[in-house]
């Protein structure tokens, strides 16, 4: 069975044929899928979904492009919903310079947010990172230094280097569809480099289709398997091996969905 850590189930394109999405995922052998938050209100989405599909589970947070939308009593909402039942992570948070939607300033704020109440509850933490990677690992490190970090870099593009000094502070390294494409030989490489106990799946849907569904706009927590065969295929090992490592991983990290 494979485990897809990372998905937007309650995002409009899934509002006609959720049940179908799901009945696609087990019999592509997905038996597990976290729902992530992006803010407080789809984070009670997730929390919802994950309350009526026993193989979802939910993630809750406001990712950085989010939080400049964000009302006054949504942290606090987020802090409510990660004590409640199905809920399994937090965020997505971290940082990101492409988009720059929000200030700076303000996402550091709320990924510190986020980062202390993984410390706080235990819950593990979803990093998102996108043209920030050493801003994201100085952020890691100086929380490492209060304290133990549980977390994952997700649909990860950064650097082997980034990839290591993540491990290091004790995070996982989690790949998406981009790790299937023609011209991503060098993140292949990076994925090759993870040691198979830290590496974990996803496929950040409705997005990032990997091959060879890549022409389908709309990726599916089903399509995991194709990312988890192309990264067993490049780094030598058996399919079942492999699946069978990351799916381990995924429980052991999102401990509450055991």
């Amino acid at each position: 069975m494979l485990y897809d850590t990372h998905a937007h189930l309650d995002q409009q394109a899934f509002a006609d044929d959720l049940p179908v999405v799901i009945h696609r995922a087990r019999e592509a052998g997905v038996g597990r899928v976290n729902v992530i938050g992006v803010d407080a209100h789809s984070s009670r989405q997730c929390v919802r979904l994950a309350a009526q599909w026993a193989p979802l589970w939910a993630v809750v947070g406001i990712q950085p492009n989010d939080v400049a939308e964000a009302k006054p009593g949504d942290w606090d909402e987020i802090v409510r919903l990660a004590a409640t039942p199905g809920v399994v992570g937090l965020g997505e948070t971290g940082l990101d310079r492409y988009w720059d939607h929000t200030p700076i300033d303000a996402q550091k704020d709320f990924f510190d947010r986020h980062l202390r109440l993984s410390q706080a509850s235990g819950l593990p933490f979803v990093v998102h990172m996108r043209e920030c990677e050493q801003e994201v690992l100085d952020m890691l490190g100086e929380a490492r230094r209060r304290g133990p970090l549980r977390g994952v870099m997700h649909s990860y593009t950064g650097s082997a280097d980034g990839a290591a000094q993540a491990i290091e502070l004790g995070l996982h390294v989690s790949f998406a569809g981009m790790a299937t494409f023609k011209k991503s030989d060098e993140l292949r490489a990076v994925a090759v480099s993870v040691p198979l106990e830290r590496l974990l799946v996803e496929t950040d849907s409705p997005y990032l289709s990997p091959e060879p569904v890549r022409k389908v706009k709309r990726n599916e927590p089903a399509h995991v398997a194709h990312t988890a065969r192309r990264l067993a295929e490049v780094r030598g090992e058996p399919f079942e091996r492999f699946a069978e490592a990351t799916t381990a991983n995924a429980l052991a990290l999102f401990d509450r969905a055991e």
